[in-house]
């Protein structure tokens, strides 16, 4: 399973470094797995997946201006022949 986030992670590097010296050892491990678990049930993208689909709709977005103005020209078209 990918890393949640960096924020997330450093988060519990810090709680696990407070740990490391307490018998709460096993508190870091169980905070991880109740984070993990947690963000795992929301639905979650990462920043490269938002940014290829932040592509996809401007690509999709310029198609459609394109083909909204192919359309407009052939209904001209289709006007003048008609008079």
């Amino acid at each position: 399973m990918k890393p949640a986030t960096p924020f997330l992670d450093d988060i519990v590097n810090k709680l696990g470094e407070a740990f490391r010296q307490s018998p709460a050892r096993d508190l870091e491990q169980n905070i991880k797995a109740g984070l993990t678990g947690w963000l795992s049930k929301l639905d979650l993208v990462t920043r490269e997946e938002f940014d290829v689909q932040t592509q996809v709709l401007a690509r999709t977005r310029e198609k459609l201006t394109q083909l909204e103005a192919r359309l407009k020209e052939l209904e001209s078209r289709s006007q003048a022949a008609q008079e």
